[in-house]
């Protein structure tokens, strides 16, 4: 009879004891088989709950925070990247933009003018161009008297900008069209010996170049003519200008109607009633009244108009504003061939923050003359005059070649000035009576009907 578990006999102890130490063995080997895996659940269990403790406690674990350190490296570096990348899209894509919309502002060659110093003060020749050419509607219907159309091209408007880049200073005089030139060799055959300034301009923007610098002895150094489909396009693509009327206003001949007093906006038909008023009238005291300084008063009042343009100008931000700004300017502004694109972006990062009330204005004195073959004109009032120009434009100044007339039709040589200081402020009317000359100088310190930039409450 067969008994126990080993391989002897009954009551065999070796069979017994071999059996058990076999199975010892073969548990011990599958233990070692297991273990690895069993060690290797263990790991991953351990990570999984690293990872489940550093979400609950919020302190990462450090095998993970070595982790995340490398990838927060390899974010930023990614981001920067793309920063640099859009940076030089955005400048190189404007930069297109910029050069696109500079390409079709229409140039002239003026071959009258010096070229810039660098560094330098330089000077601006601005001119108002009173051309109808190209308009329709109702600015067309503004601008000109169906019984008596206006033809050609005159400089309504003559603004010498003086720019000095190191004191960031401008100041602009104004010349009244009226005024009295020679016009030497190059001109007489078309406007004779003597003429008022603007008819020089119909003989085109470097002809007027030249005569400036023949007369006066003033380096021009670039050119801006803007006629009026310019003006008004220029102001409607910036929304308007705010303006102050201290009493209602109106001209008939140019088309102001300013029916109510205070801050106001005007469009680009509006202002440019405004810049064009000769005729200026105000409502005070419950009568219409006239500004009596014709050329003179429209002068102020371009000059405050400039003001608000450059201040409507500088609180816009729009791309679309300042896109459709660009796009008005080929509508009736021209530029020299020598003003250069990196010149006018330059300019416009140096004078962003202008203050418009830190631009000085004045007019070239002049004594006003009646009766004369050329009608009521304006002659070259002296010393005032140089002491001016010297105050201005210093030693820029050159010795004119041909001298404006005096009242006796004579062209000496301009004083010589050496101060620097700017002579009063003063406007000189032209005279009632043939042939009479009035040195009758109006109140500087009174102009309350005149129109100043505001801002909108």
């Amino acid at each position: 009879m067969a008994g126990g578990y080993g391989t002897g006999g009954p009551g065999d102890d070796r069979g017994d004891s071999r059996g058990r130490r076999g199975g010892y063995e073969g548990l011990r080997r599958l233990g070692d088989e297991i273990e690895p895996t069993r060690r290797a659940r263990r790991v991953a269990n351990e990570e999984g709950l690293a990872a489940l403790g550093s979400e609950v406690t919020g302190q990462p674990s450090r095998r993970r925070r070595k982790t995340s350190a490398r990838v927060r490296r390899r974010r930023i570096i990614a981001l920067g990247v793309a920063i640099v990348m859009l940076i030089v899209a955005f400048f190189g894509g404007s930069w297109l933009y910029l050069r696109y919309r500079f390409n079709q502002i229409p140039k002239i060659t003026v071959s009258a003018e010096q070229a810039v110093i660098s560094g330098q003060p330089f000077n601006v020749l601005v001119i108002g161009s009173d051309t109808r050419s190209g308009l329709t509607g109702s600015i067309a219907a503004q601008a000109q008297d169906p019984n008596n159309p206006v033809t050609g091209q005159r400089s309504d408007v003559i603004m010498i900008w003086h720019i000095d880049p190191k004191t960031k200073a401008i100041t602009v005089m104004s010349i009244p069209r009226d005024t009295m030139i020679s016009a030497g060799t190059a001109l007489s055959s078309s406007i004779g010996t003597f003429n008022r300034i603007n008819t020089a301009y119909a003989q085109g923007p470097n002809t007027l170049v030249a005569t400036i610098e023949a007369n006066f002895g003033i380096p021009i150094n670039h050119v801006v003519q803007v006629n009026f489909a310019g003006f008004v396009g220029a102001v409607n693509a910036l929304g308007g200008v705010w303006m102050n009327f201290p009493q209602p206003a109106r001209d008939a001949y140019s088309g102001l109607n300013i029916t109510r007093s205070g801050c106001q906006l005007l469009d680009g038909t509006q202002a440019l009633a405004v810049a064009r008023s000769r005729h200026y009238e105000y409502y005070g005291y419950g009568r219409w009244a006239s500004d009596p300084s014709s050329d003179f008063g429209r002068i102020r009042r371009q000059d405050a108009f400039l003001k608000a343009l450059i201040n409507s100008a500088k609180s816009k931000y729009n791309p679309l504003t300042i896109n459709a700004f660009l796009g008005s300017i080929p509508q009736g502004i021209t530029i020299d061939r020598n003003f250069g694109l990196t010149e006018l972006i330059g300019l416009a990062v140096r004078y962003h923050s202008l203050d418009p009330n830190s631009i000085q204005a004045k007019t070239l004195p002049t004594k006003g003359v009646n009766g004369t073959r050329w009608g009521s004109v304006l002659f070259v009032d002296q010393p005032a005059a140089q002491e001016m120009l010297v105050s201005i434009f210093g030693n820029q100044l050159g010795a004119p070649t041909t001298p404006p007339p005096n009242t006796s039709l004579e062209t000496p040589q301009p004083p010589v000035v050496t101060t620097t200081t700017a002579p009063p402020t003063t406007t000189t009317q032209k005279s009632s009576g043939s042939g009479s000359v009035t040195t009758t100088t109006l109140d500087p310190n009174w102009r309350g009907f005149d129109p100043t930039p505001c801002s909108p409450q």
